[in-house]
């Protein structure tokens, strides 16, 4: 097994995890050209609560060409974890989401709520939605979570060695219910097609996918299988 730096929050919260996947620094392939900014022209919010902003932009194009109206979404960022416990398994959570009509099964996930660190942030969501906890936290990366549209990012990260340490907190309205899955029977469904996830939260697992061939951590066997 290859060794394994603890990681604090601190030097999570420092992990470089959106510069090789949302700027043109740091990427493996050349990038020449530039492609310059929209200009917005106006700007002017239809709706706004708690959970999101509509905003409405007019802009003009680089080739001189305005667009009205352009809505954008804005949103908090989102956290998401993949965690994997002692025996293997990886921790989903289950819940009813009204824009499918249906009941969804996908990593735990939250809400970054104003400037807490990101990974503080998932920790409380883990423990709060399913009652696991873990000493191993590592950052895998972030990436947008649509860019076209939506003004957010998504954090992702992975927790070894989770364990049960509580019953889960729900918030009120909150019908959760918590799988562990073995982690090879997990991708293999994933990749056979007979499971349905949540979109962004793919992106997550290809980021594990790029940690686990980095590290070769023995742990995560399954996901390089």
């Amino acid at each position: 097994m290859q060794p394994r730096p603890s990681v604090s929050s601190r030097s999570l919260s420092s992990w470089p995890e959106s510069s090789a996947l949302n700027s043109r620094e740091g990427c493996a392939f050349p990038m020449k050209d530039k492609v310059a900014p929209w200009k917005v022209l106006d700007s002017r919010y239809n709706y706004r609560d708690r959970w999101l902003a509509l905003r409405s932009d007019t802009v003009e194009l680089p080739n001189g060409r305005v667009l009205t109206p352009f809505h954008v979404i804005e949103q908090p960022d989102w956290v998401t974890a993949v965690a994997i416990t002692r025996e293997g398994k990886i921790v989903l959570v289950e819940e009813y989401r009204h824009g499918a009509r249906q009941a969804v099964i996908e990593l735990p996930s939250g809400i970054q709520e104003g400037s807490a660190d990101p990974v503080d942030q998932m920790k409380r969501e883990l423990r709060e939605e399913t009652g696991f906890a873990s000493e191993e936290w590592y950052p895998l990366g972030a990436f947008f979570a649509n860019a076209p549209r939506l003004s957010n990012r998504v954090h992702c990260f992975l927790a070894l060695d989770a364990r049960k340490v509580a019953e889960p907190a729900l918030e009120d309205g909150e019908v959760i219910v918590t799988h562990e899955v073995p982690l090879p029977q997990f991708l293999e469904e994933l990749r056979a097609g007979r499971r349905t996830f949540h979109g962004f939260q793919g992106g997550a697992l290809w980021l594990l996918d790029a940690y686990a061939r980095k590290t070769r951590d023995e742990r995560l066997a399954a996901v390089l299988a």
